[in-house]
């Protein structure tokens, strides 16, 4: 039952949409799916009021930072996936949420304070592995990317973090206005009105290959079961 942990020290990254787009791709396979909105602007809250959302993803919002922990595991008891929209700060709460991520993603935009922020963030899931004493996969998605046009900055960045043996995910969550729509209009982006919104097919696809990889990444960083060990 793993847990994905949306978590950026810096606000304005497309962490709350990221989560989003995640949880409903999930849903629309069938998962049932539980988000934790701990963010206090409250994105997914504000989101789920709205018409269309599925009927298998639900959203905790009453979370604090003595009770972050339980309501993590008792969502993960209930649902197949646990999603959580943390504030964009460096706080205990974060801290806790982290302890008990199956896989941590770091939304970045291209640029270089950004990845200053991220660089805390990897520091935070490092110190949550010392003080529980256990690895925290974690992952940096790219937020907010122009497709058509690659910056000599964007490729100093993901150079940069290469270098540092840094995971990324491969695909990018481009600029647009369907994902930005979601929390206008509410739902899905199947579900959004492609007489309103432009592109919609392209960025379900977009969608899609995103989840997909991040569903192939935790089955990779799943531990084996005792007696299934490969020699």
């Amino acid at each position: 039952m793993p847990t994905i942990i949306f978590a950026s020290p810096k606000g304005g990254v497309g962490k709350s949409t990221a989560a989003v787009l995640l949880a409903t791709e999930l849903a629309g396979f069938g998962a049932a799916v539980a988000m934790i909105d701990a963010d206090p602007n409250k994105p997914l809250s504000h989101w789920a009021r709205r018409a269309g959302r599925p009927e298998n993803l639900t959203v905790i919002a009453d979370v604090a930072e003595d009770s972050i922990i339980d309501v993590i595991e008792s969502a993960a008891a209930k649902a197949p996936f646990v999603i959580v929209d943390l504030e964009g700060t460096a706080s205990m709460i974060v801290g806790y949420a982290m302890s008990r991520a199956d896989l941590v993603v770091i939304p970045v935009q291209g640029s270089h304070l950004d990845a200053a922020e991220a660089a805390k963030a990897i520091k935070l899931v490092r110190a949550q592995e010392r003080v529980f004493r256990r690895t925290i996969p974690y992952c940096i998605l790219f937020t907010r990317t122009n497709p058509a046009i690659r910056t000599r900055m964007f490729q100093s960045i993901e150079d940069e973090f290469a270098n540092n043996q840094i995971p990324m995910l491969k695909t990018h969550l481009n600029e647009r206005e369907a994902f930005r729509a979601l929390f206008a209009f509410g739902g899905t982006l199947a579900g959004l009105d492609t007489a309103q919104v432009a592109n919609v097919t392209a960025r379900i696809m977009n969608a899609r290959i995103y989840a997909t990889e991040v569903v192939n990444m935790l089955k990779a960083k799943a531990p084996v079961p005792k007696g299934e060990e490969v020699a």
